[in-house]
């Protein structure tokens, strides 16, 4: 990536400046060509390693002016990240923004320093700073010489040529944020990130994941409020409405409300149409389970609600929805058992309480109990 915003200049004369089109994605300093500053930065880029950082001290002394300065800083930035000195390499980026603030390359380079650092908060400042760049440049208005149409059909073709570095900021992110530890913290990073995509699939799901994050945090009010939000804006979001089922329901609270949302979930799986960043076998997948969930959901209103059968016949229909998540399929299983237990149908609890701990999940365990708890218990007297 290196000298990319070096340009060459036919005349010695040419001022310097940013000319039409690119000026808002930062400054551009013109190099004449043949000039001894060109020959001083050739010399840079033909050094080897241990003389190529002297060359850059002495180009930096010689040319104290803010124009030579922002490549100064960008040769500085570009050495220290082959170096793998991440710091150095984030102090010279940042003394570059201080000069340039719309310099796209330079974002670009902070955000792959930072991942190859394994530094998650600096690689979202980074990545914000480079999205905003982007943002900016769709905004800007068309310089006097250019007509409207023309600028817009410019700032497309720019921004698509940019679609491999566009996209390795993007998963940079994803895999940051969803690498995250501390679920408060993944929770920060997701919304973070559905800020810097919205009204994408990548967004819609980020926010998602970031309120599931928050209850994980056991965070609720921070996950009700992100929910409820997104709610506001958007009232057919799927995985809001799940969520805010799934809790309502686990706690016995809000249970209209919590079937209500279950149910419109579920037929929304039938009726939304499938995004264009999904393949159809993506989307059949992602609406079953979804489906599933609400229908899991839906079963364990009807258990808190005392309506048992119903509750047998809506976890019964989950369950082969559900079964390719170890999690929430055992979590489905263990509700039928209680469900079935209810109604002192003990044969058939433990057949579900068995289904549950034949997974892997942290249902494994309570649902072995309850089949130990079936084999010990005394039959009920038939009177």
């Amino acid at each position: 990536m290196s000298r990319l915003r070096i340009l060459p200049a036919l005349l010695i004369f040419l001022p310097l400046f940013a000319p039409a089109g690119q000026a808002q994605f930062g400054k551009t300093v013109l190099i004449p060509a043949g000039s001894d500053i060109d020959h001083e930065l050739t010399a840079i880029a033909n050094a080897d390693p241990a003389k190529k950082l002297q060359l850059i001290d002495e180009f930096s002394k010689a040319h104290p002016e803010d124009d030579m300065q922002i490549v100064v800083n960008e040769q500085y930035v570009n050495y220290y990240i082959n170096a793998k000195l991440y710091d150095k390499a984030f102090e010279y980026g940042d003394k570059l923004f201080a000069l340039d603030p719309d310099n796209f390359n330079n974002a670009v380079n902070m955000v792959r320093a930072a991942n190859e650092k394994g530094d998650s908060d600096r690689l979202f400042t980074y990545g914000e700073k480079a999205t905003s760049i982007i943002a900016r440049y769709k905004d800007s208005p068309p310089p006097a010489d250019i007509d409207t149409e023309s600028w817009t059909r410019m700032k497309a073709d720019r921004v698509a040529a940019l679609k491999d570095t566009l996209d390795y900021i993007q998963q940079s992110l994803l895999s940051a944020a969803y690498n995250a530890k501390e679920p408060a913290k993944k929770a920060d990073y997701l919304q973070r990130f559905a800020r810097m995509y919205p009204d994408t699939p990548a967004g819609e799901q980020a926010l998602t994941m970031a309120a599931a994050s928050y209850q994980q945090a056991q965070q609720r009010g921070k996950m009700l409020d992100l929910a409820n939000g997104v709610l506001a804006k958007d009232p057919n979001n799927i995985g809001m409405l799940l969520l805010l089922a799934d809790d309502y329901s686990e706690r016995g609270e809000q249970l209209d409300k919590a079937e209500a949302y279950a149910k419109k979930a579920a037929s929304l799986t039938e009726t939304l149409k499938k995004p264009e960043a999904y393949t159809d076998d993506q989307w059949k997948t992602q609406t079953s389970v979804q489906k599933g969930l609400a229908l899991s959901a839906l079963g364990q209103i009807n258990i808190e609600k005392k309506l048992n059968p119903q509750a047998i016949d809506y976890l019964t229909k989950a369950a082969p929805l559900l079964k390719e998540n170890a999690v929430t399929y055992a979590r489905n299983q263990y509700r039928l058992g209680f469900a079935y237990l209810n109604l002192k149908k003990n044969a058939e609890a433990k057949s579900a309480f068995t289904e549950a701990a034949s997974v892997d999940s942290p249902y494994k365990g309570p649902a072995q109990q309850k089949i130990n708890e079936i084999a010990t218990a005394k039959p009920v007297p038939h009177k």
